[in-house]
């Protein structure tokens, strides 16, 4: 970052030793992730009642998830090219454009090619804008508290794509239906993206002057968000983690509000409660556990909480409601304590950037690429293995890439010489 960048943020301090422009970032990310979030819990749904398949819906959210993908890892990689004020708009265009396209041309015109390719597109939206404020953050936290500001991020992240994002549609559902809900997205949106960009002004400079001076340093750049996997293994081994994070959480976004409307008997206001339960305690305990790895371990909480923990509640996500039937409680409750431990990978950013702290860019454009893909993998699981008709084995084969993950993440182990010791302290005094 440019000492003009620095001085802004180092003079910006908030009441809680926060400075002022990341608190309104944050709550920027709050309110373009509700907007974002609102169709998550219901869109399969949705399009299965429009006419189309469950399978059909399932590659909606595969080619979505491509999309998403690419610009996870675009998200990282330009952030360092062209800062990440840039990024961020470019993803709120993106977004209210092709959002605008789904809605009028694809949906309103039961066109499913229409819907592929504009809710494809769509896709490189919300990457560019949430991750590209990640990278920042990265980039200024100081290293002793990284997993905790991070785990602000997630939380923030987490409360409007998960929690709002699913509470708010149970309620317009039956005044707006669901056309009408998708169309109010954009109010959020549009408020929370122009946010973000005003937030940032004056601080998207570029993780290094040479990309700024020089095509060459820009082709260097992009380039390093490729060869950083094989300059160090444990950013690749990163990125598959990060990938079987949120695998099941979109999985279940296909496969749930039909397994649990069909055969548990919800409604689907029902449901999207449930849902809405597990975004609650994911964002609550994306503070707690970033806060507790930064004290006893990040690498510590994401193998036994995020990994173990996991499956473990993917199991029961499946077999309490099952076992105990139309019980709302039970399904809340075996809904939140997934939540709780799908936040143990809240330490994971914090591991990444002190992994690189010389590329944290570079880095974060991997990690960011693994919560991309994690869109594309969880719906394909699902339509591999035929999850409308065989969520059973859907649910193992989840439970089975978190154990996976725990296997992995015990090669992770951050050696004190890669911690950074220069990090500018500019968030937390």
């Amino acid at each position: 970052m440019s000492n003009s960048s620095i001085a802004s943020v180092q003079n910006n301090k908030g009441t809680q030793g926060i400075n002022k422009k990341l608190t309104w970032g944050m709550i920027a990310i709050f309110i373009f992730m509700v907007g974002d979030g609102i169709e998550q819990a219901f869109l399969s749904k949705y399009l299965v009642e429009l006419g189309f398949s469950v399978s059909q819906a399932a590659l909606v959210f595969s080619v979505y998830g491509i999309t998403l993908a690419i610009a996870s890892w675009l998200a990282g990689v330009l952030s360092e090219i062209f800062g990440p004020r840039r990024v961020m708009l470019a993803g709120l265009l993106i977004w209210v454009v092709f959002h605008i396209g789904l809605l009028t041309f694809g949906l309103g015109g039961k066109s499913y090619t229409t819907i592929l390719l504009m809710y494809g597109l769509r896709g490189f939206g919300y990457p560019l804008f949430a991750y590209a404020f990640f990278v920042w953050i990265a980039k200024v936290a100081p290293s002793a508290k990284l997993g905790t500001i991070m785990g602000w991020f997630w939380f923030a992240y987490s409360g409007g794509l998960g929690f709002i994002g699913a509470y708010y549609p149970s309620f317009t559902i039956p005044h707006l239906g669901y056309m009408g809900t998708l169309w109010s997205a954009l109010i959020f949106i549009i408020g929370g993206g122009i946010l973000g960009v005003l937030m940032l002004k004056g601080n998207s400079s570029n993780g290094s002057g040479e990309s700024n001076d020089s095509h060459n340093g820009k082709f260097k750049n992009f380039i390093k968000g490729i060869t950083i996997v094989y300059e160090n293994p444990k950013i690749g081994i990163v990125g598959i983690v990060r990938t079987i994070n949120t695998s099941a959480q979109y999985g279940f976004v296909v496969i749930l509000p039909i397994y649990f409307t069909t055969v548990i008997g919800f409604s689907i206001s029902q449901w999207l409660l449930i849902w809405g339960s597990m975004a609650a305690a994911n964002m609550v305990f994306c503070v707690a556990w970033g806060y507790i790895g930064d004290r006893f371990g990040r690498r510590f909480v994401v193998i036994w909480a995020g990994c173990i923990g996991s499956a473990i509640t993917t199991l029961l996500f499946y077999y309490l409601p099952l076992a105990f039937g139309e019980v709302f409680w039970i399904a809340v409750l075996v809904s939140m304590l997934y939540g709780v431990t799908l936040a143990a990978f809240a330490p994971l950013g914090a591991i990444t950037a002190e992994l690189e702290p010389k590329n944290t860019g570079s880095a974060l454009a991997i990690f960011n690429l693994g919560a991309g893909l994690s869109t594309f993998v969880g719906p394909t699981v699902v339509g591999l293995i035929g999850g409308g008709t065989n969520i059973e084995a859907t649910m193992w084969a989840f439970a089975g890439m978190y154990i996976v993950g725990a296997i992995l993440s015990i090669y992770l182990k951050v050696n004190s010489k890669e911690r950074v010791k220069t990090r500018i302290e500019t968030v937390v005094e």
